[in-house]
C-alpha cells in the first residue's frame, strides 16, 4: 500500500464542518433524509418506555405504600426487599445500565442496538425511579380520606384505586410528565451506544462529523418535544384535579 494511497484514503474520510457559509447548511442529506425518522424513533422509544415504566412503577409504588409503615398491610420484610431492589437499580448510571443489561436486551429483543433494543433498558432503569415518585404522591394523600373509606367498609383494593390513585391523580400525571421528559434525555444518551433516534444522530453527525446544522436541529427538536410534553401534562393534570373545580 503506497503512501499516496494512504493519503487519499485519509483525505476521503475527512468531513468538512458545515456552517452558515456552507452550501449544505440546512440542506444536509443527514437532515433531509434522517432527521424526521430520528424524531419518530425518539417518540417511539419515549412513548413505549413511558407506558411500560408507568405500569411497572405504579405497581411497585403501590407495594411500597401498602407494605410500608402505616400502610394498609404493613410488612417490613417485603417493603425492605422491594425498596432495596428499587434503590439498587436507581443508583445505576444510565450508560452503565445499558451495558449491564445487554444480555437481557438480547434475550428479549434479539439484539442490543437500535431503537427497539433501547426500550428495554429504558424501562428497567426508569421504572424504579417512577416507583419512588408514585410512593411520594400516594403518601401525600390525606389519611383522613383513607380512614373514612375504611369506616365505610371499603376493601384494600377499593382504597388503592378509588382513594389513593384517584386523589393522587393530578400529582401522578405530573410525575408521568417528569418521567417522559427524563426518558427523552435517557433516549438521547442511548444514542451513544447505538440506541437510535435524535441522540444517535446528534452524536454521529453533529459531534463526530462536526455538522453544526445537525447538532442545532436535534437540540431544537428535543426542546420542542419536551415543551409539548410538559404542556400536555399540565393540561391533563388540571383536568383531573377535582379540587380545583
Amino acid at each position: 500500500m503506497t503512501t499516496a494511497y494512504l493519503a487519499a484514503a485519509t483525505a476521503a474520510q475527512v468531513v468538512v464542518p458545515t456552517g452558515k457559509g456552507d452550501p449544505t447548511w440546512l440542506d444536509n442529506p443527514a437532515l433531509t433524509q434522517k432527521f424526521v425518522p430520528a424524531i419518530f424513533e425518539t417518540l417511539m422509544m419515549t412513548s413505549l418506555s413511558t407506558v411500560f415504566a408507568v405500569v411497572i412503577g405504579t405497581l411497585l409504588g403501590l407495594v411500597l405504600v401498602q407494605t410500608g409503615k402505616g400502610g394498609l398491610t404493613p410488612n417490613k420484610g417485603i417493603y425492605q426487599a422491594v425498596s432495596f431492589v428499587v434503590n439498587i437499580v436507581r443508583s445505576l448510571p444510565f450508560i452503565i445500565g445499558i451495558i449491564v443489561l445487554i444480555p437481557v436486551t438480547k434475550a428479549i429483543v434479539g439484539r442490543s442496538t437500535g431503537s427497539m433494543a433501547a426500550v428495554v433498558p429504558l424501562v428497567i432503569l426508569s421504572a424504579p425511579f417512577f416507583a419512588r415518585l408514585v410512593e411520594t404522591n400516594l403518601l401525600a394523600v390525606d389519611p383522613g380520606k383513607i380512614e373514612a373509606a375504611q369506616m365505610m367498609g371499603a376493601s384494600n383494593r377499593q382504597i388503592r384505586w378509588g382513594v389513593l390513585i384517584r386523589e393522587a391523580m393530578p400529582a401522578l400525571i405530573q410525575s408521568i410528565t417528569t418521567l417522559a421528559i427524563t426518558l427523552i434525555g435517557y433516549s438521547a444518551m442511548a444514542g451513544a451506544v447505538g440506541g437510535g433516534g435524535l441522540g444517535q444522530m446528534a452524536i454521529n453527525y453533529g459531534y463526530n462529523r462536526w455538522q453544526t446544522d445537525v447538532m442545532i436541529s436535534t437540540v431544537v427538536a428535543i426542546i420542542v418535544i419536551v415543551q409539548i410534553i410538559q404542556l400536555i401534562g399540565d393540561v391533563l393534570s388540571r383536568l383531573v384535579d377535582h379540587r380545583a373545580r
